[in-house]
């Protein structure tokens, strides 16, 4: 009988060829959770921004991985000792790390579900995968959940400079088109190094760091935090909002299965059992378009004129300030959206609202990345750097937008 050969490789647009490592990991990403995120897009509803943006959460995850591979045998080159368990660990729960993200990857978190992170979903299918695979995800939760005695090896998950922001900049980067946050993950990844169980950077590659906090910085203004883009998931998240509403007042729903099921629930993290994640398992953007494409007709007003409104990409218009939105600026537009379609205050308010955007490209009162110095001394980047700009880098900066109809409405 033919055995499986289970270390293939995949062609990746960024980084070329990426090898499964062992048979474990291979059997993880056949797992019909882990195919799932072929369905879970990367970055949301930004390709109505950037056309090339449909990567997935299958692409980064894999892509993450193999970074993380580089960052062992670089670390192992130095003398740090990672045992094949701790290796194994590694990779499994960087493999993982998204693995908990709903459809369009952040709308679920803020609308179908309550109070639920994404990262405390991926922790419930890794424990449930534990289960399956006999106690072999076993360190790798307890690294993923910073409990693992080994500190670096945390970090690496998850940090200022862990191997999920390795990637996912210079993916995003590429799929966007936007070179301004082409990072060298690789360059940075041969920086690194541990001392005294923290991971360090050694000081020649402290241009790399700058250069990284910097496309981060731009990253989040021109694609994360593009205002199309908010405009778009806040429409989404609207649209599953106003959904279990109208199913909460009795009215049915055409949709999919798993869809109706968190429609119709209400599920919080006490409530997500194993039968809730099974559910959640089935769930991807798919259900949400297939959903939006048959309630564009529905006779609700706000449901049918949002679902439009993306799948047509004729969004709200937004404008963003420096300072808050007046009320009395809000309020006009409330009255003219109530004056012309007889709606409700609830209902102009699912058109007519406004928030506040944040970005901070370094966040240096809650980690540190630590530069190591010829002479041995660790310093945080802000103070080894001499480049002035870094020390604005670490405070957050804040905007406040404004999203109401456009006159044709």
């Amino acid at each position: 009988m033919k055995s499986n050969n289970k270390l293939k490789i995949f062609n990746d647009p960024i980084y070329g060829f990426i090898t499964i490592p062992n048979s474990l990991i291979f059997d993880l990403i056949q797992h019909k959770y882990f195919q799932r995120l072929r369905r879970i897009t990367q970055m949301g509803l930004s390709y109505l921004v950037y056309p090339g943006a449909h990567h997935t959460r299958f692409h980064h995850a894999l892509g993450s991985m193999h970074l993380m591979q580089k960052a062992i045998n670089v670390l192992r080159f130095k003398g740090v000792s990672i045992s094949k368990d701790e290796e194994s660990g590694l990779l499994i729960a960087i493999l993982l790390h998204d693995i908990g993200h709903g459809p369009f990857s952040h709308a679920m978190e803020h609308s179908i579900v309550n109070d639920i992170s994404h990262e405390e979903i991926s922790l419930q299918f890794m424990k449930k995968l534990n289960d399956e695979f006999n106690g072999s995800l076993t360190l790798a939760i307890s690294i993923f959940k910073s409990e693992y005695p080994r500190k670096f090896m945390c970090q690496l998950i998850s940090s200022q400079l862990d191997m999920d922001r390795a990637d996912y900049l210079k993916r995003d980067s590429f799929y966007t088109g936007v070179a301004e946050g082409n990072i060298n993950s690789e360059r940075l990844i041969t920086m690194l190094n541990v001392v005294d169980d923290e991971l360090v950077v050694e000081e020649k590659g402290i241009y790399s760091v700058e250069k990284f906090l910097v496309a981060r910085r731009f990253m989040y203004w021109q694609v994360y935090l593009h205002k199309t883009g908010i405009a778009a998931e806040q429409l989404l998240t609207r649209i599953l909002k106003r959904a279990k509403e109208l199913v909460q007042q009795g009215e049915q729903l055409s949709c999919s299965e798993p869809l109706n099921f968190f429609l119709t629930s209400e599920v919080n993290l006490n409530s997500f059992d194993n039968n809730t994640l099974a559910i959640f398992a089935k769930l991807d953007d798919y259900d949400i378009v297939a959903a939006m494409k048959v309630w564009r007709n529905n006779k609700d007003f706000v449901l049918s004129n949002l679902c439009q409104m993306i799948l047509d990409r004729d969004l709200l218009k937004i404008k963003i300030k420096n300072k808050p939105i007046k009320t009395s600026e809000l309020q006009m537009h409330h009255n003219a959206l109530m004056h012309k379609h007889g709606v409700s205050k609830e209902e102009a308010d699912y058109f007519v609202f406004s928030g506040e955007i944040t970005n901070v490209a370094y966040q240096s009162k809650k980690q540190h990345i630590n530069i190591q110095l010829k002479s041995g001394k660790i310093k945080d980047i802000v103070k080894a750097s001499d480049q002035l700009n870094l020390k604005a880098l670490s405070k957050p900066v804040t905007k406040y937008y404004m999203c109401y109809p456009k006159k044709k409405m």
